[in-house]
């Protein structure tokens, strides 16, 4: 773990438009990597406290790590609404955003982590285990009741039983302070991580899921509703809700992991494919035209997005290159083969919103969320991609 902090603060992002400036922080702002290696296979997972993390950046962090093939470097972002803007979105002034220092010092921090846990790698056995989430965590702000329960845990335990590393894969949008508040902060994933490190031994890791439009963290304030006709309530934006949310979540990972049988000789087995998806959106375009990072695009109005597909025991995993909504994820983890299915959203690139066609500016409450979608056959591409490679690529171990 590095943390990456921006010392001092800078302005967080919650989105496109202007940052919002800081006055305080609340916990420290980290990269954290976590490294499988099973003969001549290695694989790592990053995850950065940040709102996203485009692939021109990620492949800085990969140029660093030369122990372990670029294409199997997993690199991930909270989405923490309360840290600095990682995408240097243009301002339609001549200028972006970002601060294109501190991403240079992000790039190198998380570098470091990677190279640290390979220096650190270790004998282990796993245990994977994926159960209901229970309690007040997360709901959809758009349809209540229509989000994931399901999280997903891997933990690395040594020969002699002792905790190396917890990962924990649940669909939740980190933003209950949010950017509006003047608090940078890794919002409930600190708490999170922080708890099951106290618990548990070793060190915690989140990667977010299918967290689209929009699965997020239940803040509500539930005896002050404010529009009672379309089940609107009034928000708790604090750092004791992060607290209560996050060692909430810490909790139930570990009670789902408890009782999970330990795999120790688990296949590793990764694999990536090239996806090509056409933007379509004119502020998307101008995003990717006009960014001094300058994005990486194809003559004909498209992008290429990395998906990797990991068989990890009896676990499989697919990375998601932006916010897919949860009805993607329902159908994706129906089609994948493991005994447990794990999306990581927000993985080797950040896109915007994923939707399929029939959501795609459908209703009213989706104008955002489309207008911040590559376009309408996204999803469409993003789920038969997917599942054509799931279907060509080895089975999982099927062991429990």
């Amino acid at each position: 773990m590095r943390v990456i902090t921006p010392d001092p603060l800078l302005p967080v992002s919650g989105g496109m438009g202007k940052p919002r400036p800081t006055k305080e922080k609340r916990g420290e702002l980290t990269a954290r990597a976590l490294v499988f290696r099973k003969g001549d296979v290695a694989v790592a997972v990053v995850a950065l406290d940040l709102l996203g993390f485009p692939s021109v950046l990620g492949d800085r962090v990969r140029a660093k790590v030369s122990r372990i093939p670029a294409n199997n470097i997993l690199i991930a972002s909270t989405h923490t609404h309360s840290a600095p803007d990682c995408y240097a979105f243009p301002d339609g002034l001549g200028g972006h955003t970002g601060d294109l220092k501190y991403m240079n010092f992000v790039c190198a921090k998380a570098a470091e982590a990677v190279n640290a846990a390979i220096d650190q790698l270790q004998p282990a056995a796993l245990k994977i285990a994926t159960g209901e989430a229970k309690g007040k965590i997360a709901y959809n702000y758009y349809a209540p009741d229509l989000y994931d329960r399901r999280m997903s845990v891997i933990q690395a335990v040594s020969p002699q039983g002792k905790t190396i590393a917890t990962l924990v894969n649940y669909a939740i949008h980190p933003e209950v302070l949010g950017n509006g508040v003047g608090i940078l902060s890794p919002d409930l994933v600190g708490p999170l991580c922080d708890k099951i490190e106290a618990r548990a031994g070793g060190m915690a890791i989140f990667v977010n899921g299918a967290q689209g439009g929009m699965i997020t963290a239940d803040n509500r304030n539930l005896n002050e509703p404010r529009d009672p006709q379309h089940a609107y309530w009034n928000d708790s934006r604090t750092w004791d809700e992060c607290l209560r949310i996050g060692r909430l979540m810490a909790d139930e990972a570990l009670r789902i992991v408890k009782d999970a049988a330990e795999q120790r000789e688990p296949t590793l087995f990764c694999d990536s494919i090239t996806v090509r998806f056409p933007v379509e959106s004119l502020l998307m375009w101008a995003v990717v035209l006009g960014s001094p990072l300058k994005y990486p695009h194809n003559s004909d109005q498209s992008v290429n997005a990395r998906i990797n597909l990991v068989n990890l025991g009896n676990a499989q995993i697919l990375t998601i290159p932006g916010e897919a909504l949860p009805n993607i994820g329902f159908y994706l983890k129906r089609k994948m083969r493991g005994k447990h299915h794990l999306l990581f959203g927000l993985t080797n690139d950040a896109f915007g919103y994923i939707l399929t066609k029939v959501d795609f500016n459908s209703f009213p409450r989706y104008d955002y969320v489309s207008r911040t979608s590559l376009g309408e056959m996204t999803g469409e591409i993003l789920i038969e991609k997917s599942l054509g490679f799931v279907k060509k690529s080895p089975l999982p171990d099927k062991a429990d």
